[in-house]
């Protein structure tokens, strides 16, 4: 078990380390669109718009397409080699092309249906309803883009190659940037709106995340052929097992419809204080959840092939302690440190101090949940992989259930923060449910290690907490305002202290994760230092 965590745990760390670099571009993104924008109309109109396309991410991107799909790749490629498993790919690449093209059209045609169904509130503001029409127009090709870039990743992961797939999303962050700085100016010469200039920006970053994975996959073998062939078996393979996946992006559909309408009646900024916390919160569910999760399902599904059941709990149980090690602390971390983080990385220009505080009360609701949306991440394909999908998809709906209520119960007394604690709610009972159910299916995976882990890293990452709010506090009183470094230099301070003190303790407490995140740190740097050496 301990050589198969090793590649776990490296494996996890070389898409961690890119995910790192994609996500510190995101948040230099969301850094300067806080900075032109703020939480105004024109943000708020952006993130509605968007949210409709970007549905895709949670089918496809990090659900039941790449979940579906991988295995059923995977196998062919493990049983027939790389030349069958092209003709997988293709196949399945085309049949994504038909399909989603197809929803995007049919979104086209009834876009303000569909924008007055998700935010009817801004009808009320004069011109906020028909800017998120037309930016919604603009950013609903996306569907595809980012389609055609997760499974692109999947065939990638599936040849252990983890690196550059998860770097792709960098290129999204990147244009968006760039666009920020180089369009924004121009839009209103051409009688458009600056906010305008995202919206584009989402379809070159797109374009951008397919483009970077095709050298890698073509120096593979891999060439792109236009071909469909319905009747193929593995393409219904697949689509079959995407059945059930879709009926749990219904609930998600139902999730985010219910919180985007109790948002927008929350008035104006609500739905962009919620957009910057959650993607806040993003960062480590991308880094210690999706990276680990984007190791588990490839190797998970080659152990299925061979049904090798020992070997599958094993990987699933050191990716949900790798998960935990990540996660447990970042959460103390997140509801500790989150004005700080806040302040720092965006208020400047039209964001406020009253968006700070209130950017900063939903990031600690979010935060509360960060275990849960892991957790699912790293077990939902595991399912898959083991042909159970329908698994998955019931815990789906049960977390849809207790969202939409506990969003309508809570949004009374908390506002928008109660829409951020029912998400978390849901997570974890989304999870929860995962784990036990894993638990009954692979003995072992989710049970007294992993509890006495979890339980061993909570009481280090309290005293963690505890001694980067002191530092944070103290020199806050010592060295009060400041500019942009000083800020940063406080809150690293805070950071370094209370990582020093979860290391010392959890060595202290035997936390054999440590020493497998440790060591996968050691091969992701020995990685970049020798290129040739990377799996």
């Amino acid at each position: 078990m301990g050589d198969r965590g090793g590649r776990l745990a490296r494996s996890a760390g070389l898409a961690g380390a890119a995910t790192l670099g994609s996500r510190v571009l995101g948040l230099a993104r969301e850094t300067v669109l806080a900075a032109i924008f703020g939480a105004g109309n024109d943000m708020d109109a952006f993130n509605v718009a968007f949210r409709i396309p970007n549905l895709v991410r949670d089918l496809f991107a990090e659900g039941a397409m790449s979940a579906a799909f991988v295995p059923t790749f995977t196998r062919h490629l493990t049983r027939h080699g790389k030349t069958d498993a092209w003709r997988v790919g293709n196949n399945v690449i085309n049949a994504l092309i038909l399909i989603t093209g197809t929803l995007v059209a049919l979104a086209m045609i009834g876009a303000r249906p569909l924008v007055g169904a998700y935010a009817p509130e801004y009808a009320s503001v004069p011109g906020k309803l028909d800017l998120t029409i037309r930016l919604t127009l603009v950013t609903l090709p996306f569907l595809t883009l980012a389609t055609l870039a997760a499974a692109l990743m999947g065939m990638l992961n599936s040849l252990n190659r983890y690196f550059v797939p998860a770097l792709a999303p960098a290129t999204f962050n990147a244009a968006m940037i760039a666009c920020a700085f180089a369009l924004v100016p121009l839009m209103p010469a051409l009688g458009w709106p600056p906010i305008m200039a995202i919206a584009i920006a989402a379809i070159i970053g797109g374009v951008g995340q397919i483009a970077v994975q095709l050298p890698p996959l073509a120096r593979e073998g891999f060439r792109y052929r236009p071909r469909l062939d319905l009747r193929d078996a593995s393409l219904r393979e697949v689509l079959v097992l995407m059945g059930p996946g879709t009926i749990g992006l219904a609930a998600t559909q139902v999730n985010l419809f219910v919180n985007t309408q109790l948002a927008t009646a929350q008035g104006t900024g609500a739905v962009s204080w919620l957009s910057y916390a959650f993607r806040l919160m993003y960062l480590p569910i991308g880094l210690f959840g999706v990276s680990i999760a984007t190791a588990v399902l490839p190797a998970a599904a080659r152990h299925a092939t061979l049904d090798d059941k020992v070997a599958m709990r094993d990987t699933v149980a050191r990716g949900l302690a790798l998960m935990a090690m990540m996660n447990v602390p970042a959460t103390l971390g997140l509801a500790i440190l989150a004005t700080p983080i806040v302040r720092l990385l965006f208020e400047r220009g039209q964001f406020l101090p009253a968006d700070t505080a209130a950017t900063a009360a939903a990031l600690r609701f979010y935060a509360i949940g960060l275990v849960g949306y892991s957790t699912v991440r790293i077990a939902s394909p595991v399912f898959y992989a083991l042909g159970q999908s329908r698994v998955p998809v019931a815990a789906s709906l049960l977390s849809m259930a207790v969202n939409v209520v506990a969003s309508l119960l809570l949004v009374d007394a908390l506002g928008f923060r109660g829409l951020a604690l029912g998400t978390s709610i849901a997570a974890l009972a989304n999870g929860g449910v995962l784990l036990v159910l894993l638990g009954r299916r692979l003995p072992g995976a989710g049970g007294t290690h992993l509890l006495t882990s979890t339980a061993k890293l909570l009481v280090a990452s309290v005293g963690m907490a505890i001694v980067a709010w002191f530092v944070e506090r103290t020199l806050g009183q010592a060295v009060p305002g400041g500019g942009v470094m000083i800020e940063a230099g406080r809150l690293l301070a805070a950071i370094g202290s209370g990582l020093a003190v979860l290391v010392v303790s959890a060595k202290l407490l035997r936390l054999a994760e440590l020493d497998e995140a440790i060591v996968a740190a050691r091969d992701v740097a020995r990685t970049f230092l020798t290129p040739r050496s990377s799996p």
